[in-house]
């Protein structure tokens, strides 16, 4: 309880919060209906053409996938092992929701993050004006934004997309950033004095010798998707959060289990083979 003399700035704020998100519904309801079904546009067709993959078709993909990478035997059994858990487990469904989820949310991330990342790298005033926005990001709950954006988009994938996006772009900007800035400037001199524009010297010469940086904020990004796969259950996402939240409604620690196995399972798929495929390839043996 506040002092008397110290006026509740809480309760005002709260009422300027509830007037804000009332007066963008209530004006601009049409608008983000149309921007809810734009969202959630690539997650549904992500998630049904994963459904209409067959498991066998898809196991058999992701060993091509690990053994392509890799070229070992026991590599791609251990990757091809992983979606067959998911289906023995009975939550392929939704392992698939998920994964279209967290496939939509890290394409978002790299169109967004790779232009600010650069833009950041070659303007330092901007980069300081974004890190605090990127503090920001990653400081404040994901609850605290969860509420005005189903508010405002509804409950279901589109909100849980956007919500996703917020928490995984920053350390993928961040780092993108990071990797350009490290780059020794005698190669960009070099480029330069061979006669290479500044756009062909970042295609060619920064972002490949930023590369590594940069997939390691990819391989953050996508980790932190599949991080807020449980918490976007509790605003009508589906998938293997739902699973999640189930188990603990209704008091069942057995379907609470698979579905955290299952998110175990799928995370360890998502990060070993983005590693294998994006990572510096090895030769054949």
């Amino acid at each position: 309880m506040s002092p008397d003399w110290l006026p509740d700035l809480g309760k005002a704020l709260q009422r300027l919060v509830n007037q804000a998100v009332n007066a963008v519904v209530t004006g601009y309801g049409n608008d983000l209906d149309g921007f809810s079904r734009l969202l959630t546009a690539p997650v549904r067709g992500v998630e049904t053409a994963l459904l209409h993959i067959p498991v066998p078709v898809f196991v058999m993909a992701v060993a091509a996938g690990a053994w392509l990478s890799r070229r070992e035997v026991g590599f791609a059994l251990a990757m091809a092992a992983l979606p067959l858990v998911l289906a023995g487990l009975g939550v392929w469904t939704e392992a698939m929701q998920s994964l279209a989820l967290v496939t939509v949310a890290v394409a978002l991330v790299v169109v967004l993050g790779l232009p600010l990342g650069i833009a950041a790298a070659r303007l330092p005033r901007l980069g300081r004006v974004l890190a605090p926005v990127y503090d920001l990001m990653q400081t404040i709950p994901s609850f605290v934004y969860l509420i005005p954006v189903a508010m405002l988009l509804g409950l279901g994938r589109a909100p849980a997309l956007l919500a996703t996006l917020i928490y995984a772009l920053p350390p993928f900007a961040r780092l993108t950033e990071l990797g350009l800035r490290s780059i020794d400037i005698g190669m960009i001199q070099a480029a330069q004095a061979l006669g290479l524009r500044p756009r062909q010297t970042l295609w060619l010469i920064e972002l490949p010798l930023a590369r590594p940086v940069i997939l390691q904020g990819l391989n953050q990004a996508i980790m932190l998707a599949l991080a807020m796969v449980v918490v976007a259950s509790m605003i009508g996402a589906k998938g293997l959060g739902e699973v999640v939240l189930l188990g603990l409604q209704r008091a069942d620690p057995g379907l609470g289990f698979i579905g955290g196995l299952a998110i175990v399972a799928l995370a360890i798929l998502l990060d070993r083979m983005a590693q294998a495929i994006l990572g510096e390839r090895r030769p054949p043996a």
